[in-house]
C-alpha cells in the first residue's frame, strides 16, 4: 500500500490553472504524475472505479452545485477497500519509484477531507482563478465541447458555481491537514516565488526546473468582460446580473467584480484551522 505522505492532489475548477500546475510539478526529478493515461487531460477521476466522476453532476459549471459531489470523511466511500481499489487503478500510469505521487482532478476542490480521509498524510494543493475569468473561459469551452442542454450554463450561473465551489472549500479548510492554496494569477506572475512556496509545502529539496509555466492570456477575457460593460446584449445583461448578484462575494474572495486584474487577501480561515500555504 502506498503512503498517504506521498501523495499529492490538486484541485481547481475546470479552467483554473490545474493542468498548467500538475503539468509543471510533474517535471519535478521527485514527482510523478499520471500520464498515458488515455483520459482527458490525464485525470485521475476518469480512471478510479469508487466515486462518482464530475461529469455525473453535469460536469463543469454545475458539480459543486449537487450534495452529492461534496465528499468528506463521513462517506460511506471511505473504506480501506475502496482507497486500495483506487490506487489500483492511478499506479499503473504513476512512476513508483518517484518520491511524491500526483494526482490532479478539478473535483478534488471540494474532495479534500474525503482524500485525506482516505489517504493520512496527503498534500492538497488547491487552484483558484478570478470567478469572471474562469466564467467566459469555461462559457467559450462548453460551446466547443457540448451541446447536452443539461450542462448549459449561463456567465451568471457559473459565477455562481464558483462562488458555491469556494463556499464549500472555506468550510472544509478547517478540517483540511497540508493544504497549499495557489492563485492562477500569481502563478503565472511570479512562477518562481509561487513554485518555491510549493516546493517548502511538499517538503522537497531542490526547486522546480524553471520556465515550466507559461504567460496567462487572461488579457483576452479582461477585454472581453471590459467590452460587456455597456449596451443592450445578452453579454451586458449578464455583466449587470453578475455585479449585482455576486459583486459582494467576488469581493470577499479578494476579487474585483469591475478590475479582473485586483487581488486582496483570501478569506480567513477559522481560528481551528490548520493555517492555509506555507
Amino acid at each position: 500500500m502506498i503512503e498517504g505522505e506521498r501523495l499529492v492532489f490538486i484541485g481547481g475548477l475546470h479552467r483554473s490553472g490545474t493542468t498548467p500546475l500538475a503539468d509543471a510539478l510533474a517535471q519535478h526529478p521527485d514527482i510523478s504524475g499520471l500520464s498515458g493515461t488515455g483520459a482527458p487531460h490525464d485525470e485521475g477521476q476518469h480512471l478510479q472505479p469508487v466515486y462518482p466522476r464530475a461529469k455525473v453532476y453535469a460536469g463543469s459549471g454545475h458539480f459543486a452545485h449537487a450534495p452529492e459531489a461534496h465528499l468528506t470523511e463521513s462517506s460511506p466511500l471511505v473504506t480501506p477497500g475502496n482507497a486500495a481499489r483506487i490506487l489500483a487503478a492511478w499506479q499503473p500510469y504513476w512512476d513508483l519509484d518517484r518520491r511524491l505521487l500526483l494526482e490532479k482532478s478539478p473535483p478534488n476542490l471540494i474532495m479534500g477531507r474525503f482524500l485525506q480521509a482516505l489517504y493520512p498524510g496527503s498534500a492538497l494543493i488547491m487552484v483558484v482563478r478570478h470567478p469572471v475569468v474562469v466564467a467566459l473561459c469555461n462559457k467559450k469551452w462548453r460551446r466547443l465541447v457540448s451541446r447536452n442542454i443539461r450542462r448549459y450554463s449561463t456567465l451568471d450561473g457559473l459565477v455562481a458555481h464558483w462562488v458555491q465551489a469556494h463556499r464549500l472549500l472555506l468550510e472544509d479548510t478547517p478540517h483540511l491537514q497540508r493544504l497549499h492554496l495557489v492563485r492562477y494569477e500569481d502563478l503565472v506572475e511570479r512562477p518562481e516565488e509561487e513554485l518555491a512556496r510549493i516546493q517548502a509545502h511538499l517538503g522537497l529539496s531542490t526547486p522546480f526546473p524553471t520556465g515550466t509555466i507559461r504567460p496567462s492570456h487572461s488579457e483576452r477575457y479582461a477585454q472581453q468582460w471590459e467590452a460587456m460593460r455597456s449596451g443592450l446584449t445578452p453579454g451586458a445583461f449578464q455583466r449587470r446580473l453578475i455585479t449585482r448578484r455576486h459583486a459582494a462575494d467576488i469581493a470577499a474572495y479578494g476579487y474585483d467584480v469591475d478590475d479582473l486584474g485586483v487581488r486582496g487577501d483570501w478569506p480567513q480561515a477559522p481560528a481551528s484551522s490548520p493555517a492555509v500555504g506555507s
